[in-house]
């Protein structure tokens, strides 16, 4: 196996950090990683808020969920989808510019993922952890404010990075036979398969001490998709100028 499909294979969030810091050199150079990522008709739909004041820090882990790793790891980044930078290059180049539609959110939504998985390798490739914060988008609009993010930029998921003081085991992913179609999208076995796959998840939260149920892999998406999440983000959204026409 070759190195790069080997340390893709390895990943796992990290949530304990050494007091270390992350150089200015290295950092940089993640980032310039980040930016050499694929990006839609080379838009660059994308901004990072390197968040470095510690109130700050402990303003957004709260908002994110109680998430404490955001304040004591090395550098917090909150990745954010950006059709304010775009938008104004086109009307400075003389354009009578459409802003809100759901196209730029999704364009300016994958840019930015794809950026931040690029810095995620790269930071994985020098030994670094990181842990994605999906939480950023509870309270998207507080958090907005302590960013002072303008109309047209929405913060879509925040990244610690620093170098790890855990190792914990990787979480098995699902086999293949329930990820991959050929020709047509397959729905034979599935409940045998999900099955097989909830046995295994289970198996491995009792090698790491962590109660879950016999179904734990259905049981962790029936908690998470039994009840409204983030029901108010579409009407926040709409607030920082994304209209979804």
């Amino acid at each position: 196996m070759n190195p790069t499909i080997e340390l893709l294979k390895s990943h796992r969030s990290i949530r304990k950090f050494t007091d270390q810091k992350i150089s200015r050199e290295l950092f940089r150079d993640l980032i310039r990683a980040g930016q050499c990522a694929a990006s839609s008709n080379h838009v660059q739909a994308y901004s990072i808020i390197h968040v470095m004041d510690p109130d700050n820090r402990r303003k957004i882990a709260e908002l994110a969920g109680g998430q404490d790793y955001i304040a004591d790891c090395s550098d917090f980044l909150v990745f954010c989808a950006d059709m304010k930078r775009p938008t104004e290059a086109a009307g400075r180049a003389g354009a009578e510019v459409v802003r809100g539609m759901t196209e730029q959110l999704l364009v300016s939504t994958i840019d930015t993922s794809l950026m931040a998985q690029n810095v995620a390798v790269a930071a994985e490739s020098e030994g670094l952890g990181l842990c994605y914060i999906g939480g950023i988008r509870n309270n998207p609009a507080p958090i907005s404010e302590i960013l002072r993010l303008p109309e047209h930029v929405y913060p879509v998921f925040g990244m610690c990075l620093g170098w790890p003081a855990e190792a914990p085991k990787q979480k098995p992913r699902m086999d293949l036979g329930l990820t991959v179609h050929y020709e047509k999208y397959d729905t034979a076995g599935l409940d045998e398969k999900l099955d097989g796959y909830d046995a295994e998840l289970a198996k491995h939260y009792d090698s790491v001490g962590k109660e879950t149920t016999r179904d734990s892999w259905t049981y962790d998406i029936d908690a998470k998709f039994a009840q409204p999440r983030r029901d108010k983000l579409r009407e926040q959204l709409k607030g920082m100028g994304f209209d979804f026409r």
